[in-house]
């Protein structure tokens, strides 16, 4: 008995030690947001000063108090804004967002004060400060949430989840996120529907069913429940699961099955009292369209004249070690199923193609891609193009002549084409990208079913903002290499 009690004492020890570690480093983060948030409001004040005020030769007492209140007004418009909901943490298009709104609050502030009480505070400044806030406040921020995403990706701070939904949507939430871990999302335990038909899911233990989701997020001092696409989990079970949740503080998230293929395209919007979930329609023409194809364009164009040099490099490199040609051209499947050539510089020995049918039983893809980790075809040359996607730059003009897109899926061979499912058809509704979600994902590391569903997802939810976002994320999935070969 003795034992038993001393077993239990060490467990709800343990829990309890856990238990404060989240909120200590939760805590901690925040204040160092905040405190950040501080530094970077002064330093803009400070500079605003300095530009707006250095060739006069004094400073007005008034805007020397306002510097130094810049700070605070700062801090508290961040607040306002949600900028320190611990719900966000590490979630950069949240944070950034509220960064962002947290700018227009206080511009309008000011602007509403300043006509209000008439104070004739000079806009050269204002125009100098607040931009610079921004700036330094998202490049802190952005600096601040890698550090985070470093520790959870060597394990650290991992917040405590259990799984519930069927087995196999389950083993893929946990492979997802084992694969991604600067999620900082841990899977320690899981509820399934079929509980009594085996005892762990993908090495995690299967602690009950669905009705005893609340007790094993007690038992695992779980910080979030993640609820998987399950008809089993009704309104009704959701709502009493909710609020057994609510008393211990243990978040739970709602994975829809919509939310694959159109998550920002939901609203909910009432109904006769009803809740529904609209989804709306995917923006494959209109407005917004025009506005990319413009942008891909300008940037294309920008693009080539910048990397002249680079190009002219890269193709005497390539034209004085084997003498072949500099440029690969090869037929692929673009928008509305029309073929077009796509370019890229040769990174292959002159007769690759007819080396392919010897090499078909080391195939490192699945699917109907063939990929070599260490493909013999592959020059010296071409392997340090491939290791820093270099190879990929010539596309650059299928972009300029609109056969391609900056992002977009994977511009697909016809074999693989002729291979599609009905669904897999609708990558075909936008033009191909030089990048894209399985660029940013693993690139050659993704197996085929991954990679239709990163295309599948982009083309439902595409935007602008998503396209910048990703582009931004190549430049880091370039620099690492991870898949590229």
């Amino acid at each position: 008995m003795s034992d038993s009690m001393t077993t239990t004492d060490r467990r709800h020890r343990g829990l309890a030690g856990t238990e404060t570690v989240r909120a200590t480093w939760t805590s901690t983060y925040l204040r160092i947001a905040a405190l950040l948030d501080c530094l970077c409001g002064l330093a803009a004040g400070l500079i605003a000063l300095e530009v707006r005020f250095d060739s006069q030769g004094f400073v007005p007492t008034g805007y020397f108090a306002f510097t130094i209140a810049l700070p605070f007004l700062w801090l508290g418009s961040v607040a306002v804004a949600g900028g320190y909901d611990p719900r966000f943490i590490g979630v950069g298009s949240d944070e950034f967002r509220r960064v962002l709104n947290a700018a227009v609050g206080l511009t309008a502030g000011v602007a509403i004060l300043s006509y209000v009480a008439k104070l004739d505070l000079a806009r050269g400044y204002v125009a100098v400060a607040l931009p610079c806030a921004v700036a330094f406040d998202l490049t802190a921020r952005y600096g601040l949430r890698k550090r985070l995403h470093r520790r959870w990706h060597d394990g650290q701070l991992m917040r405590r989840t259990v799984a519930v939904g069927h087995a196999a949507p389950v083993e893929d939430l946990v492979a997802m996120l084992r694969r991604d871990s600067y999620h900082g999302l841990s899977v320690v335990a899981a509820c399934v529907a079929d509980a009594q038909q085996q005892d762990e899911v993908a090495d995690v233990p299967i602690c009950g069913g669905l009705d005893s989701v609340a007790s094993v997020a007690s038992r695992f001092n779980a910080d979030t429940v993640a609820i998987l696409a399950c008809p089993e989990m009704n309104g009704t079970r959701l709502r009493e699961l909710a609020w057994d949740l609510e008393k211990t503080g243990t978040e739970m998230c709602v994975a829809s099955a919509l939310l694959d293929v159109a998550g920002p395209r939901t609203t909910i919007r009432p109904v006769a009292g009803l809740p529904l979930l609209h989804v709306d329609h995917a923006e494959l023409a209109g407005g917004k369209r025009v506005i990319k194809g413009i942008f891909d364009k300008l940037s294309a164009a920008l693009a080539l004249i910048l990397l002249a040099p680079l190009f002219m490099v890269i193709a005497l490199v390539i034209r004085l070690t084997d003498h072949g040609p500099v440029f690969f051209r090869q037929t692929r499947i673009g928008k509305d199923g029309q073929p077009f050539i796509l370019w890229k510089f040769r990174t292959m020995v002159v007769d690759a193609e007819s080396r392919k049918a010897q090499l078909l039983t080391l195939n490192d893809g699945d699917g109907t891609l063939f990929k070599m980790r260490r493909d013999p075809r592959v020059t010296p040359v071409g392997a340090c193009l491939r290791r820093w996607s270099l190879d990929e730059l010539p596309q650059l003009l299928n972009v300029l002549f609109g056969n391609m897109s900056m992002v977009g899926p994977r511009p697909a061979l016809p074999v693989e084409v002729a291979k599609y499912r009905d669904h897999m058809r609708r990558r075909l509704a936008v033009r191909p990208g030089i990048t894209g979600l399985w660029q940013v994902n693993g690139r050659s590391d993704l197996s085929w079913d991954e990679a239709e569903r990163l295309d599948l997802r982009y083309v439902e939810n595409w935007s602008l903002a998503l396209d910048l976002q990703i582009l931004w994320k190549t430049v880091s999935a370039v620099t690492r290499g991870s898949g590229a070969y």
